[in-house]
């Protein structure tokens, strides 16, 4: 990121400013709906995926810390927030295609990778213009769902969509935001481990100015939270699918143009 002009570098805080609005907001989905926009900007998935990744590690920690508080202040359990049963019940079966993932995403090359991303949100894009998101309700689409979301999340860090179709049915509503965040922390933290073990640089300098644009996003994400979720989330996701389908097919277009 040494080498980009300034333009690009203002482009880059709002893209975080606004992962750190949508992770807040609905809990999910700052990687999917940033990284296509900052893949148009400098086609280089490694150098963005380490900064996304401790963002997410951050401000997932940060929200959960926040609402335990809150949790301790009223005189409820502390774990009332997170189902830890099906959260260690999920990672059992999430653990080895996430390092199959991780691994993917250090050997394939960044052209590849890139490719790959782009298609998976077009396929996300579609499913929110069609207003069809992804749903499990069998046991084997579960297993499924769980085993191919990690393997996206080890590669790209996108594979919430297909995950959250499985933790919604099994998780309650009032349980599900922080058991995913905590989801999330671990997922993370395993491909953190595996980019300082492969010696990828983690653009530690570029967190003194892109955490705080994230945290901008993030307090006013956490102001509309209940607005959304309250509203009618369908013309939102409609809205952002067009823009993803639309981002995701430029990209395609400039990857294999060259």
């Amino acid at each position: 990121m040494a080498d980009l002009a300034i333009y690009q570098y203002v482009l880059i805080a709002v893209i975080f400013v606004w992962s750190g609005f949508v992770r807040s907001g609905l809990g999910f989905g700052g990687a999917v709906m940033s990284l296509p926009f900052l893949l148009l900007i400098d086609n280089q998935p490694l150098v963005y995926l380490p900064i996304i990744a401790v963002h997410l590690l951050f401000f997932s920690s940060l929200t959960v810390w926040q609402n335990w508080h809150r949790q301790q202040q009223v005189g409820e359990a502390a774990s009332a927030t997170v189902d830890w049963a099906y959260l260690k019940k999920a990672m059992a079966i999430m653990i080895v295609p996430k390092l199959i993932g991780v691994f993917g995403l250090l050997t394939l090359p960044a052209e590849l990778m890139t490719g790959i991303i782009f298609v998976i949100v077009a396929v996300y894009a579609l499913s929110y213009i069609l207003n069809k998101p992804f749903k499990s309700n069998h046991p084997a689409v579960d297993v499924t769902f769980l085993m191919l979301g990690a393997y996206i999340s080890g590669t790209s860090l996108i594979g919430a969509p297909l995950i959250i179709a499985v933790f919604a049915t099994h998780v309650a509503k009032q349980q599900l935001r922080d058991t995913l965040f905590v989801l999330w922390f671990i997922l993370v933290t395993i491909k953190m481990a595996a980019f300082i073990y492969a010696g990828v640089d983690l653009q530690l300098i570029h967190h003194l100015w892109l955490l705080p644009a994230a945290a901008i996003g993030h307090v006013i994400g956490l102001r509309f939270h209940q607005r959304i979720l309250s509203g009618d989330t369908r013309v939102f996701y409609r809205w952002l699918g067009w823009a993803l389908l639309v981002i995701s097919a430029a990209g395609l277009g400039s990857v294999y143009s060259k």
